[in-house]
């Protein structure tokens, strides 16, 4: 039997769209890829985005940013001086792309106007850091993806 080339066109459309069938139910069906978004709550938190926002034009606009910097001890975080640092409420987070195990927040209370996270909770690699604190009734916000 003599295979014109009009039957090998569709033969060959025909393998190639089995071929991207298989690969796309294989990987919409496979456990092993993780298939979730960055958190939990995301379209819930892409609703509050413009106070995020706000809260970071603030932070520029009242001379309020923070200085973040890499040291010997691990990363410190430094508060402008002009303020009283017992007045400062607010949370810091810490998120890792790469692996969400490794993600942490916690709460601020300072006593002076540097905050000091140790090294040893820190791996070397790309993380990204939220400051989201409140000076006055003020909300200010700081944002930063560093290589650690």
């Amino acid at each position: 039997m003599k295979i014109n080339w009009g039957t090998a066109i569709v033969i060959s459309f025909i393998a190639f769209i089995s071929f991207i069938l298989y690969f796309v139910i294989r990987m919409s069906t496979d456990d092993r890829v993780n298939h979730d978004l960055v958190t939990e709550d995301y379209y819930r938190q892409e609703l509050g985005y413009q106070e995020e926002i706000d809260a970071e034009s603030m932070a520029k606009t009242n001379a309020m940013q923070l200085l973040i910097s890499k040291t010997s001890d691990g990363l410190e975080l430094q508060f402008p001086n002009h303020i009283d640092h017992s007045k400062i409420n607010g949370t810091v987070s810490l998120y890792r792309p790469s692996n969400k195990q490794l993600d942490f927040d916690f709460n601020l209370s300072l006593s002076d106007a540097h905050l000091l996270i140790p090294d040893k909770r820190l791996l070397d690699g790309r993380w990204d850091i939220k400051v989201s604190w409140s000076y006055d009734a003020e909300k200010y916000l700081h944002k930063e993806s560093l290589t650690y």
